[in-house]
């Protein structure tokens, strides 16, 4: 937990990290998209060094590149994806942030909106995940901040911000949902 949480006065970032066992789907497209413009790159080099022509190779060209980049820009999005959360207690505002490579996709929220830190469980008996998910009023989509496996760890990081945010913290573990 201490990698996923940074408090840097009113502000706490959570980093949702991805487990190296999702990355691993990324290494076959990008392997695939490499094949594919490496052998773009020697049929260019075969035509400017003299010993073909492009204008034969143009289409096949052009089909290459395009498939090498459908297939590798999927690779590169599993590979650098990355989701995190930002309290800015200061400003009163949260910002979710998921980014991939260059690009970044931001959603803010009023802090306002949010008034209690609830701990919830997914009703699975082998495997079971506890959540710890920043909650509003009725209608107020809540933010899942972390998930964990054991329950005194989600505890702890419910506890931690709702001190630095002045919100309680609802331990929901083991009710039934609401039916909103």
């Amino acid at each position: 937990m201490a990698g996923a949480m940074t408090v840097d006065g009113g502000m706490v970032r959570i980093d949702r990290p991805m487990p190296w066992i999702g990355r691993l789907p990324s290494l076959p497209l990008l392997a695939a998209s490499a094949y594919l413009l490496w052998n773009v790159a020697l049929g260019l080099r075969q035509d400017f060094s003299g010993f073909g022509r492009l204008a034969d190779d143009l289409v096949p060209v052009l089909v290459f590149t395009g498939l090498g980049l459908l297939v590798g820009i999927p690779g590169v999005i599993l590979l650098t994806f990355r989701y995190f959360v930002v309290l800015n207690e200061t400003l009163r505002q949260i910002v979710i942030t998921r980014q991939f490579g260059p690009l970044n996709i931001r959603k803010h929220r009023d802090l306002a909106d949010y008034h209690f830190i609830s701990i919830t469980d997914d009703y699975d008996p082998q495997a079971t995940a506890y959540d710890v998910n920043l909650c509003g009023n009725r209608g107020t989509e809540p933010i899942t901040l972390m998930s964990f496996t054991k329950r005194e760890a989600a505890d702890k990081l419910a506890n931690e911000i709702g001190r630095i945010l002045k919100l309680p913290a609802r331990d929901y573990v083991g009710t039934e949902p609401d039916d909103s």
